[in-house]
Formats: structure tokens, C-alpha cells, sequence
């Protein structure tokens, strides 16, 4: 055999080899992804562990001091769903995707919107519910007001520390001067007190507030700012968490189970008598 054939020779045995060793490699790198995904994880444990903070009527507790909210239905279902328990983990909200990185907790259900700046920290699945920002306003303080009329250095605003509100008031009002507070609840109080003009969140919490203050709060506009969706919020780098997570909330959606928990929370008032108002 000359220099060349055996050259010519060992050069596709290499190639057959690489041939049967690339699919090989292929498995096991798939096997460690799969190992580390924190589905496993959940799975090996028997609980899911679930971040969110207070605010209604996405997480909240009843007069017993029980949690109950829309995201405490989907975390209970999603949960049963994977055959384990469930570890709901309350959060301050401007801690709770550092506390989720640091592996506080398996994954994030509080009706987190889906932000560029977020999505630089950690992974989103698709959206599970949508919601659109109000703003909720101190009706005396207010009277007479037109939108541009809230973009004055004498206006106040207030709203939850780190959340989204505060992003959207800082855009569309940046002359106003902004209060930032730990809970939804206590931005409220501030325009209910007169202490602030206004605040903004999430329906249905604004129009709740002002049936429930009519002579001292209102929704001074039927418009919706900042519409987007709420999605889970999970580590990076883990494609079994978002094929899981997808497929359960596609599901979801299809079969209406969605839809209806979130009408029931949303769009009713039969819960308002399991909490103190």
C-alpha cells in the first residue's frame, strides 16, 4: 500500500470515527442540560418552590392569614399538575429576582411583566395572564385635570418600589415627583391620605379602590397604559424549564382553565369577602 492510500485510509477511518462519536456527544450534552434543569430539580425534591410578593388580588391572605390570589391558584395547579408540593416563598418585590438568581426559590409566579431590562437577568415562558396600567387618583386633588396637568414638579405620584409602574410614570410624567413605596398597599394609602395626587397599577386594582372610596379616589381616564404580558420567570439557561413551562400554560389557555381563574379574581368580587378591606 503506498504512503498515499494509507494516508487516504487513516484519514476516513478518522471521519467514521468522528461520525459515530459526534451523535455521542451530542446525547450526553443533552443529558447534562437535562440533569441541570431545575424541572429535575423539582422532581427529585417533590416541591416546587414559588416566589411572589403581596399584592391584590394576584397574592394576598385571607381574614385566617392564609394565602389566597390568582397566582396561588396557578402556582397549586401547576404543582399538582407535576405530581408535587408546593412552597409558595413571599418576596419584597425589588428583591425578588436577585433572591430567584441566587436559588431562593425554583421559579417566579406574580404576575411579572416581560421586560428587555428583566429579560437580560433572567428567562421568561410565555405570557399566562395580561394586564394594562391605570392610574388611580385623589379626587379633590386632582379635580379638573388633564393628563398633561400630571406632569408638574407639584403633582406626586406613588408606587411600588422596583415594579413597573414606576418605570411607566417616570416616562410618561417626568416632571412629577414619585414616592416609591415596599407594597402596593402603601402607595394607595399616600393618595388616599392626600399625601399623593395619584398613584398607577395594574387593573383591577384601581378601579377596585375607587368602588371602594368613591367619594375620595377615582380612574380619572378609560385608558390602558403599558399593556403586556405576565409570564414566569426562571433562571437562564434552562430550555426544559421553558419547554415544560410553555406547554403547561398553552394548555392551559386552550382548555379555558386559564381564563376562567383569572376571571374570577379579575373581573368578580366574590373574594373580597375572604379579606380585609
Amino acid at each position: 500500500m503506498t504512503l498515499t492510500r494509507r494516508l487516504m485510509t487513516a484519514g476516513i477511518g478518522a471521519l467514521m470515527a468522528a461520525a459515530v462519536a459526534l451523535p455521542a456527544v451530542a446525547q450526553d450534552a443533552r443529558q447534562q442540560l437535562s440533569s441541570e434543569s431545575v424541572i429535575e430539580t423539582i422532581k427529585e425534591n417533590g416541591v416546587i418552590k414559588i416566589g411572589l410578593s403581596l399584592f391584590v388580588p394576584w397574592s394576598m391572605r385571607d381574614k385566617n392569614g392564609d394565602l389566597i390570589g390568582f397566582e396561588l391558584d396557578v402556582g397549586r395547579q401547576l404543582a399538582a399538575d407535576m405530581g408535587v408540593d408546593v412552597e409558595f416563598v413571599p418576596t419584597a418585590w425589588d428583591g425578588i429576582i436577585p433572591a430567584l438568581v441566587a436559588g431562593k426559590f425554583d421559579v417566579i409566579i406574580s404576575g411579572m411583566s416581560i421586560t428587555p431590562e428583566r429579560n437580560l437577568t433572567v428567562n421568561f415562558s410565555e405570557p399566562y395572564a395580561f394586564s394594562g396600567l391605570t392610574i388611580l387618583a385623589n379626587k379633590s386633588m386632582t379635580d379638573g385635570f388633564t393628563l398633561e396637568d400630571f406632569n408638574k414638579p407639584e403633582v406626586t405620584f406613588a408606587a411600588r418600589r422596583g415594579a413597573t409602574p414606576v418605570q411607566v410614570i417616570q416616562r410618561m410624567f417626568p416632571d412629577a415627583t414619585l414616592l416609591q413605596f415596599d407594597e402596593d398597599g402603601a402607595a394607595t394609602q399616600e393618595v388616599l391620605n392626600g399625601n399623593a395626587h395619584a398613584t398607577m397599577a395594574s387593573e383591577p386594582t384601581p378601579s377596585r379602590e375607587a368602588r371602594n372610596y368613591p367619594e375620595t379616589l377615582t380612574v380619572p381616564f378609560d385608558q390602558v397604559w403599558d399593556a403586556r404580558g405576565e409570564a414566569f420567570a426562571y433562571r437562564k439557561g434552562d430550555p426544559d424549564a421553558s419547554n415544560y413551562f410553555n406547554n403547561w400554560i398553552g394548555q392551559k389557555w386552550r382548555s379555558g382553565w386559564l381564563k376562567e381563574r383569572h376571571d374570577y379574581w379579575f373581573k368578580g368580587n366574590e373574594w373580597e369577602a375572604m379579606v380585609s378591606q
